[in-house]
């Protein structure tokens, strides 16, 4: 059987101190769910904590980097795919993920975000910022799942995990 591979995209350094405690207890609970990690790997923001958060639970972390700059990986990345694309990289993390959970917003998550509604990805919406969360939701009404909580977060992903084939 096939594992999960669930991405979180976030901020990097304009992450705010709530993303960042969303995304520790994230990783953490992804991690217990037996779900693989897919970040951008990057020892910033969302990428690094929710993978602290994974690590601490004992779970298996990727992330697609955007260089070949081996200074640049969180130190709690367990494979490392270095594409030398920089931002194009974003399609790969969203299109290598079963679900994407977009934890806070930047310019960079709602690349991803709009890269994965694309792709027909589901992406569930883990942010405060309210315009993002209308924009989204209008433009891929069937592939946008609001939340207000890491635990519906979790909850709403093995909602689609295990309601559709993968």
């Amino acid at each position: 059987m096939r594992k999960i591979i669930v991405g979180v995209m976030g901020p990097g350094k304009n992450a705010t101190t709530n993303d960042l405690q969303n995304a520790y207890t994230l990783g953490q609970l992804i991690a217990k769910q037996g779900w693989i990690l897919l970040t951008g790997g990057r020892n910033v923001g969302v990428m690094d904590t929710v993978s602290k958060g994974a690590k601490s639970a004992e779970g298996l972390t990727v992330g697609i980097l955007p260089s070949e700059n081996q200074d640049s990986i969180s130190s709690s990345v367990d494979i490392a795919i270095f594409t030398d694309m920089g931002n194009a990289r974003n399609n790969i993390n969203v299109l290598t993920s079963d679900v994407v959970i977009a934890c806070g917003m930047g310019a960079g998550t709602a690349s991803e975000i709009a890269l994965a509604l694309k792709g027909s990805k589901q992406v569930i919406l883990l942010t405060n910022d309210e315009e993002s969360k209308v924009f989204f939701k209008k433009l891929s009404p069937e592939n946008v799942y609001i939340v207000e909580s890491v635990d519906q977060a979790i909850a709403t992903a093995k909602t689609i995990l295990y309601s559709s084939p993968l």
